[in-house]
């Protein structure tokens, strides 16, 4: 063969094995990539599907141990507005007919309230309240007074199991917070007036408070201490309750309240203080230092108060209920209620309340009568309009009323 041409042919074979090796490799690059990105895929599934078990691991622990990693952050705000307004339905209104509409808790106001509630542990409760109202008070101006939103209370209440609980509440007490026979709410079913809210020893301010609450079967028994004025003098008050729940959906609960006499405190009275310059010298200056008398360590007599409540349900809404409270300052004087209501979240409720003051079989010195019908305006507004006609000595006043409260 000749040379040259022998040549050619091995150039061709080369040219022609170059040629096709490349295609070659450019058809198997493509396939490589794809294989590699396969893997890389394959190996980040198998990640996520590990991540996703130790996830429903840690969700499963907590389901079965009933724990919420989160309980005890569980904020809850909830708020009140209650308005009072009441016309009287008179020719002639003289004060006497004032003074009477007022001693029955008769009186033109706002009242807000807002309350944040925190969870603390499994079923603790730690809480702020604050408060604002405006009242128009009768003077030569008629001027509105009210006070501005203020922080009114501070509680902490605790639960070991259902048969003890204890509540704090370090200012802003009142002893209607520590009755274990009505829920510490705020959406307690108020009437026109304060018959409805229970004996007059629950609206009383006690300041300071401690009690605890044990429950056994059908019986609650409960006890609180409470110091008031910690300024120049202070009390301290002791109350006591308790409620036996009968089988026939009728609850009975005896109060009983006991308030010490003001201790005064031993306070000193400072004058002017001199103070010795470029001279270490004494100084003596009779109007240093001033020690007042000693005030006696009392300044009136013990006091108190015992109470009986009834509440019966009648069904699902309706209450029947009422209470009598004597004074051990003077027993011959009884307060006593009867209320009847009917809280249906319909449209239509109603309620009526009868109660008063008396002295002896035959003395009625005062009492009211008051019936409302209550207006449901969604499930957190209501309109409560009615009548009350109120007995105070020799007067005599009927008065229409209006009260509104919303809850959110």
């Amino acid at each position: 063969m000749n040379p040259i041409i022998s040549g050619v042919e091995k150039i061709k074979g080369f040219v022609n094995d170059f040629i096709n090796g490349r295609d070659y490799s450019s058809r198997r690059h493509p396939i490589e990539i794809l294989k590699r990105l396969q893997r890389e895929s394959f190996s980040d599934l198998m990640k996520l599907r590990e991540r996703q078990d130790k996830v429903e691991r840690l969700l499963s622990f907590y389901k079965a141990s009933k724990v919420n990693p989160l309980q005890g952050s569980n904020t809850l705000f909830r708020g009140e507005v209650d308005f009072l307004a009441a016309v009287l339905l008179m020719s002639n209104v003289d004060g006497g007919h004032w003074d009477g509409v007022g001693r029955a808790g008769i009186r033109t106001r706002v009242d807000s309230k807002f309350r944040f509630e925190t969870t603390v542990g499994d079923n603790d409760t730690f809480g702020v309240e604050f408060m604002a109202n405006q009242r128009r008070v009768e003077d030569n101006n008629g001027d509105v007074y009210g006070t501005p939103l203020t922080l009114s209370k501070l509680f902490y209440k605790g639960n070991a199991g259902d048969w003890f609980s204890a509540m704090v509440i370090p200012f802003g007490a009142q002893f209607r917070d520590l009755d274990v026979a009505s829920e510490f709410s705020l959406q307690d079913e108020k009437g026109l007036t304060d018959l409805s809210f229970g004996p007059p020893m629950l609206h009383q301010h006690s300041g300071g408070a401690i009690g605890v609450a044990v429950r056994r079967s059908n019986i609650i028994a409960s006890l609180a201490q409470s110091v008031s004025g910690m300024g120049n003098e202070h009390r301290l008050s002791t109350f006591g309750q308790v409620v036996c729940q009968l089988p026939i959906r009728l609850k009975l609960s005896l109060l009983g309240l006991r308030r010490g006499p003001k201790l005064a405190s031993r306070n000193f009275r400072r004058g002017a203080v001199a103070i010795p310059l470029g001279s270490s010298s004494h100084v003596e200056n009779s109007d240093t230092v001033v020690e007042a008398p000693l005030p006696p360590l009392t300044t009136n007599t013990p006091d108190g108060s015992v109470a009986l409540k009834l509440e019966s349900e009648l069904d699902e809404y309706q209450r029947l209920g009422g209470w009598i409270e004597m004074k051990q300052a003077n027993p011959r004087v009884l307060q006593w209620a009867v209320n009847l209501s009917d809280s249906s979240e319909d449209v239509f409720g109603w309620g009526a309340s009868v109660g008063g003051v008396v002295e002896g079989p035959r003395n009625w010195d005062h009492y009211q009568i008051e019936s409302y019908v209550k207006l449901n305006l969604g499930k957190r507004f209501s309109l409560k309009p009615g009548f009350a006609y109120v007995v105070d000595g020799n007067s005599r006043t009927l008065a229409l009323v209006l009260r509104s409260n919303c809850y959110f």
